[in-house]
């Protein structure tokens, strides 16, 4: 059996378009607004906090913490097969959004709630950079 092609973003939608542009960068950056500093995600054209139009697309430190996850051993996606098992991860930053991504440079058993990470940048294709985090040294 062949394997399923990995589903990857639409690059080319004008929402997430800058937030793909800066992971390729190795930046992180969200949409903050400029009425009230709201930091958000996902991006929207509208703050969902003052309703304000817009949002300038701002560099974040990051760093955050785990603030749930879960380990997936069964194939959901065919073309994360040979992934299994993985973990799914929801990270707080320390501005405020939070972000469903993965946990890397740890075994599964050792992740906890809790646990202070940083991003790292995962290219999976010329055009595309996965973020995901790793533990921070010493919870930092």
């Amino acid at each position: 059996m062949a394997e399923t092609a990995r589903l990857l973003p639409d690059l080319d939608d004008p929402v997430t378009a800058p937030f793909w542009k800066a992971a390729r960068a190795h930046e992180l950056r969200f949409q903050k607004c400029a009425r009230c500093s709201y930091v958000r995600w996902p991006p929207s054209p509208v703050c969902p906090n003052c309703l304000e139009p817009g949002g300038e697309w701002t560099q974040m430190s990051g760093t955050g913490t785990i603030w749930s996850f879960g380990i997936y051993d069964h194939v959901y996606d065919p073309s994360l097969r040979g992934a299994i098992p993985y973990n799914v991860t929801l990270v707080e930053l320390d501005e405020g959004p939070r972000l469903i991504t993965n946990l890397v440079g740890v075994e599964l058993d050792a992740i906890r709630i809790g646990m202070r990470v940083t991003p790292v940048f995962e290219a999976v294709s010329d055009a595309v950079t996965l973020v995901k985090f790793r533990p921070l040294a010493d919870g930092q």
